[in-house]
């Protein structure tokens, strides 16, 4: 446990650029106890509403949560949706000093409607309008600007539009410039080849399926060809991109990874698991971090994976705080 404590206490202060889409997630919470008598559907007694971060505005809380200094660019709209996930990020300590405003685009939102831990209806609110030039020339100068002052530098792909054809080039070549390790986190809409030079390319396995063409039916075949699918995936998607790491996440079947040649399993540490939502982006924090580190990729998989398996315990998008995590592995 103590070797535990020492490699998270490692993390404190790295400072991690995270560039993607962001959203607020608005959970309202009730009870089911009849069905409504206009129509065949239920009725939900509202006892809580809350906002938290979403995307990757989860995943820059995760980075303050474990106690690095994450630096958010992302784009946002000129409405009060905006307004809240700033306070939120505040509360967080992660700043909005490179948030971009558009009026062309809401500030993207999702509305989970849910009777105790069961999600009843999603609505989204968000736009796929293309950024206007004068927004993906604020967001080109913000990670200009920031990246020869962080540790690392981390893409989260919710293909929602900020990350797009113009800016990814540019901020691979001015990582590239400052010898910045670049970790992506990518959206099954784009093609593998788009995130070409990073180090360290996480998707799930039916992302990494999507991403190298592989039919997703052959996923439901025996283990042997599961694995054998992967080697197979992670030749594919390690040639496209170029990285250095493939780490591709399985859910309960935890996470495998590529480097070299060779690969390596670290299986699932999670007890209970009441939602999934979020635990990518928790991985990809705590990955990031202990990389940035001086962690190995073995230690820092380790540590992330403890993450997510303590993240599906809880509800909604949540933040993986390091003494809370510390409590999580003890109680394992």
């Amino acid at each position: 446990m103590k070797q535990i404590e020492e490699k998270l206490a490692a993390f404190e202060g790295k400072k991690i650029l995270v560039f993607g889409d962001v959203g607020l997630d608005e959970y309202i919470q009730g009870e089911v106890k009849r069905i409504s008598p206009e129509a065949p559907v239920p009725i939900l007694e509202v006892f809580q509403e809350d906002f938290r971060l979403g995307l990757a505005g989860n995943v820059a809380q995760n980075i303050s949560s474990l106690k690095g200094i994450p630096y958010l660019v992302s784009v946002v709209g000129r409405d009060r949706d905006q307004q809240t996930f700033r306070k939120i990020c505040e509360s967080k300590n992660v700043a909005t000093d490179y948030l971009v405003e558009d009026s062309d685009r809401p500030t993207i939102k999702k509305s989970r409607v849910m009777a105790q831990h069961h999600h009843l209806v999603r609505i989204d609110y968000e736009t796929q309008v293309t950024l206007s030039e004068s927004s993906q020339k604020k967001l080109l100068g913000h990670l200009a600007t920031l990246v020869p002052q962080v540790d690392a530098v981390i893409v989260e792909d919710y293909a929602k539009g900020v990350v797009t054809e113009q800016i990814l080039p540019e901020l691979m070549r001015i990582c590239s410039q400052y010898k910045k390790s670049v970790f992506v986190d990518p959206s099954r809409k784009q093609k593998a080849l788009f995130y070409k030079g990073c180090f360290l390319f996480k998707p799930n396995f039916d992302e990494s399926l999507v991403l190298a063409g592989v039919l997703a039916g052959q996923a439901n075949h025996s283990e042997k060809s599961r694995e054998q699918i992967l080697r197979e995936v992670s030749e594919n998607l390690i040639q496209q991109t170029e990285s250095q790491f493939l780490v591709i996440t399985q859910g309960k079947e935890g996470m495998t990874v590529f480097s070299g040649g060779k690969s390596f399993k670290i299986p699932t540490s999670a007890r209970e698991v009441y939602d999934v939502t979020g635990a990518g982006d928790t991985v990809i924090a705590a990955l990031t971090l202990g990389m940035a580190s001086g962690l190995t990729i073995q230690e820092a998989c380790q540590i992330a994976n403890y993450a997510a398996g303590y993240v599906v315990g809880q509800v909604g998008c949540v933040d993986c705080p390091q003494d809370k995590l510390l409590q999580y592995i003890e109680s394992l």
